[in-house]
């Protein structure tokens, strides 16, 4: 045997062996820690669905010195058989008050539809400072056949948005929800 040769020991086959098992691991773990991640900073839009918890008055100064244009923007998932789109496209705020922004879904199929908006921010950084008091986001929607429905969304942005951001997008997005639980049928059922 030459000098030069090693024999390869049982302990490092199991390293090698488990090494791919930890990457898929490490790998698997990292979605949601992103998911997290972008929820808390609010980074890269990404804004929670939870509505804003609150007592009594909001306390959030007007500053009605910044002026900010909001332009609302909508889409639906592909295959999503609904025209979604707000009712009016941009929207003079200032921050500190209390707005509404209604937006219309039309469902031209036959069918009873159930879907779920997920909302995005740009620039990124607005997301931690755009606060939902009422939002169709917060919850599924269902959508009869053939039917419209006006939605609102109720916010204001905090005083405490840099006064360098005069431009912000609010864009939702529509996904439809395969849910056959026996809640959604007693609930279409109703309809």
């Amino acid at each position: 045997m030459d000098r030069n040769e090693r024999k390869i020991s049982r302990g490092f086959w199991i390293k090698l062996g488990l090494a791919p098992f930890l990457m898929f691991g490490f790998a698997f773990a990292l979605v949601p820690l992103y998911d997290t991640f972008c929820d808390i900073t609010g980074l890269n839009g990404r804004a929670s669905n939870k509505a804003l918890s609150y007592k009594g008055p909001i306390k959030s100064d007007v500053d009605l010195t910044h002026k900010i244009s909001l332009e609302l923007l909508s889409s639906v998932a592909p295959g999503f058989p609904l025209k979604f789109y707000p009712k009016d496209k941009k929207i003079e705020i200032v921050p500190g008050k209390i707005y509404v922004a209604n937006y219309i879904v039309e469902n031209h199929s036959d069918d009873t539809i159930i879907g779920q908006a997920v909302p995005s921010f740009a620039p990124g950084i607005v997301a931690k400072h755009f606060k939902k008091l009422q939002c169709f986001c917060f919850s599924k929607q269902v959508f009869k056949p053939n039917s419209t429905k006006e939605m609102e969304v109720r916010f204001f942005v905090d005083s405490k948005l840099d006064k360098g951001i005069v431009d912000i997008t609010l864009s939702y997005n529509f996904f439809k929800i395969n849910d056959n639980s026996d809640s959604t049928k007693e609930s279409t059922a109703a309809l």
